[in-house]
């Protein structure tokens, strides 16, 4: 076989992640068709190499292995290197992460793979050490014994078929579609819930919260919603101990930033003590939006507090000034002054990056901040003592103490111990804001901005003003910069960098991003999110939508072929996201949207396009409804109808709006419309709507008074102009 001879040409990329990697002696291409054909000239295989810019084990095995001259030499002869940045491809992702799910049983990143010029991967694995360590081969000397391999005609036979072995298994998991002979044809029940909620009870770790005893915890906001919602409707005292045991175990440990606010990606040991630190958009939206609900349900004020510190560290240190939201802080920084040895430079950006840098804290740190009694008050507050409880003697900060303790040992009133607390909290924050900071990824990916639009948009509900208008903005910046309403069907693209758009985007960017208008709407009565809403669905259904096969894939089918979603670089599946992650399953969330936004449609198309979808994959939903959060939550819609609350009235009195925040009324949709038919006749051309919708037709305001029309079970109630009265009417349905 000849040697590829390319240079590295991630420097044209405007990916960050890709940019990291751009003064690798690693000859990375990006991915796309030409180094794919580059591999079949050469007749090699491709490396493909997945991560995202604030993953420490991605920054690690660079270090180790790709900044290396001799191990790039071996890449660069015997494979064309691909990298692939997982948050502007996800559909690559998607494919080669099921693979390695199927293959090794587990999956993260970096994730490794192997494949043929056609892209079938071979070989998969995560992260690879530089030498052999604990049952890992050493990186150089597997892609040594990979190249020898494929060298070897017979051996290179062999590779083939496990390449067509597991790239069919990777279509049959990705593409699955029953017919309806092989399963049962009626979508699944709102039994659901209640099954789904039984099997998060039975994982939950009563000691510490969260779900499973041992290793890593995942923050799972789909379950915790599962279990408030089967308390809900059930009063079962079990399901809410689960679900408020996990909000107090994230918000008392070291994976919630207990200086500034916000979440960290997950915690590495099972007290939540530890976390991986890097602070991913996604978790600070869908984390805040299950305090808000817990807030609803309980009353407990200091749920309420999380979610608006969380809100608070997105909109100080991930918003960009036109309303957006970049994707991420990195996990590492330089380490501040106080602890670099006389081998570390003070200035300047060649000092040692460590993970946590940033966060963590020594008690001479804490000391060097805060006067008495404050200092000590403080260390004991957070677990900040001597030795630490991370790396190099350091603290990451925890509720280690309670108010009342922290009261009782000092014969203090608790009152005084949480003014001085609030006090110390400012000045170690502002004192931490002089640290070298982590890197921030500034990408703004559509789908991500849904999410954490629907965060603002439901805290604008719950705490009112300004998170709605925070809401409204980042979903003007997002339309004006990533959609083309002038494309066929509206074009949504998957993410704007500083100028550059990149696209276009899948099933999540648009289920997402309709769902967040949607809430928009709902949070502030303005109809022009709502007609974004409808748009951003219509092209949903248009895209992505199979009628044949009764599902919505992640990526748009070209042409009758099965994969991808432009021109660029192989795809093996054309996949369908059916699982809850690290976000929520776009399919469940596109499938709940669409039924949510029926009742402002007059065909009842979308109804049925979500009714079928749950219905097409109802086996795999009834078989582990725990892993499928999101389509149980979009089959219960479309069997019990949801609750809606239509208020006719010009504007929402502000009391209005604060009872129906209050009320914890699990997946309810509010519809605002104007009092009258003149007011509601405008609104309609704004919309271009030729007929009044459902959800607004004869619902006019009760002698000029702001009017309530509850619905529940396709049922609903007289009209009211009490709205305490129309919401009482959901507890005896009279």
């Amino acid at each position: 076989m000849s040697q590829p001879t390319e240079r590295n040409r991630l420097d044209g990329e405007a990916s960050p992640y890709l940019r990291q990697h751009a003064d690798n002696p690693v000859n990375w291409q990006p991915w796309g068709d030409e180094a794919f054909e580059r591999a079949r000239e050469h007749d090699v295989p491709v490396f493909v190499s997945i991560g995202y810019s604030s993953c420490h084990w991605c920054h690690v095995m660079a270090e180790e292995s790709f900044e290396d001259e001799s191990v790039a030499g071996v890449i660069n002869d015997s494979f064309v290197p691909v990298k692939v940045d997982r948050e502007e491809r996800p559909d690559v992702d998607s494919t080669f992460m099921t693979v390695c799910q199927l293959v090794t049983g587990g999956g993260g990143w970096p994730l490794s793979a192997w494949c043929t010029p056609e892209g079938e991967p071979f070989y998969v694995g995560t992260y690879f050490p530089p030498e052999p360590r604990r049952n890992q081969p050493g990186f150089r000397g597997l892609c040594e014994r990979i190249a020898d391999s494929w060298s070897d005609p017979e051996q290179r036979e062999e590779m083939k078929r496990r390449a067509d072995q597991w790239t069919q298994s990777a279509r049959d998991e990705l593409e699955s579609v029953p017919t309806p002979a092989e399963g049962d044809a009626s979508p699944p029940g709102s039994d659901l819930l209640d099954t789904a909620a039984a099997a998060a009870l039975r994982g939950y770790d009563e000691e510490y919260g969260g779900f499973g005893s041992g290793g890593a915890k995942f923050p799972m906001p789909g379950r915790i919603d599962l279990l408030m919602r089967a308390y809900a409707a059930r009063g079962r005292d079990a399901l809410l101990s689960a679900a408020t045991g996990t909000l107090d175990g994230m918000a008392d440990g070291g994976m919630y930033d207990q200086v500034g606010g916000g979440f960290h990606r997950y915690a590495v040991d099972r007290q939540w003590t530890v976390p991986h630190f890097e602070k991913m958009l996604y978790d600070n939206a869908e984390l805040p939006m299950a305090y808000l609900d817990g807030y609803r349900l309980t009353g407990e004020p200091r749920y309420a507090r999380v979610a608006s510190e969380s809100l608070a560290f997105l909109d100080r240190e991930l918003r960009h000034d036109g309303g957006g939201f970049f994707s991420t802080l990195d996990a590492r920084s330089r380490q501040p002054a106080s602890r670099r040895d006389d081998s570390e430079p003070d200035e300047g950006e060649d000092g040692e990056n460590v993970e946590g840098a940033f966060y963590v804290w020594t008690p001479e740190e804490v000391d060097a901040v805060l006067d008495e009694p404050a200092a000590s008050l403080a260390k004991e507050r957070y677990g900040i003592r001597p030795g630490g409880n991370f790396e190099r003697g350091t603290t990451v900060p925890t509720v280690a103490a309670s108010v009342e303790e922290l009261a009782a040992d000092r014969d203090l009133s608790r009152d005084e111990v949480r003014e001085t607390l609030v006090e110390a909290r400012t000045a170690l924050f502002d004192a931490r804001e002089s640290r070298p900071r982590p890197a921030r990824d500034e990408k703004v990916l559509a789908s991500w901005n849904g999410r954490a639009i629907s965060a603002f948009a439901r805290a604008g509900d719950v705490l009112g003003e300004p998170y709605a208008e925070i809401a409204r903005e980042a979903l003007d910046f997002c339309r004006e910069r990533l959609y083309d309403a002038d494309a066929d069907a509206g074009e949504l693209a998957r993410r704007w960098l500083d100028g550059d758009v990149r696209g276009p985007g899948y099933l999540d960017d648009y289920a997402f991003l309709a769902r967040g208008a949607l809430d928009t709407y709902a949070a502030t009565g303005d109809p022009e999110p709502l007609g974004f809403a409808l748009d951003l669905a219509d092209a949903l259904v248009a895209e992505f939508y199979d009628d044949d096969d009764g599902t919505i894939y992640f990526t748009r089918d070209l042409d009758g072929e099965s994969a991808g979603t432009d021109d660029s670089g192989p795809l093996i599946a054309r996949p369908q996201e059916f699982t809850d992650r690290s976000t929520p399953s776009s399919l469940g969330v596109a499938a709940e949207t669409l039924a949510l936004l029926d009742g402002f449609r007059t065909d009842g198309e979308f109804r049925e396009i979500a009714e079928r979808v749950v219905t097409t994959h109802g086996d795999r939903i009834r078989g582990s409804p725990l892993e499928h959060a999101s389509l149980v939550r979009a089959a219960d819609l479309v069997e019990t109808g949801g609750i809606e609350v239509t208020v006719a009235a010009d504007e929402v009195p502000r009391e209005w709006r604060e009872t129906l925040g209050q009320r914890y009324l699990p997946g309810a949709l509010v519809a605002p419309r104007p009092a009258g038919e003149d007011g509601l006749d405008e609104w309609l051309d704004r919309l271009g709507m030729a007929e009044t919708p459902p959800i607004w037709a004869d619902r006019d305001a009760t002698d000029g008074e702001p009017t309530a029309y509850v619905c529940e079970g396709f049922t609903c109630s007289p009209p009211r102009t009490d709205l305490d009265a129309a919401l009482g009417w959901l507890g005896d349905g009279e």
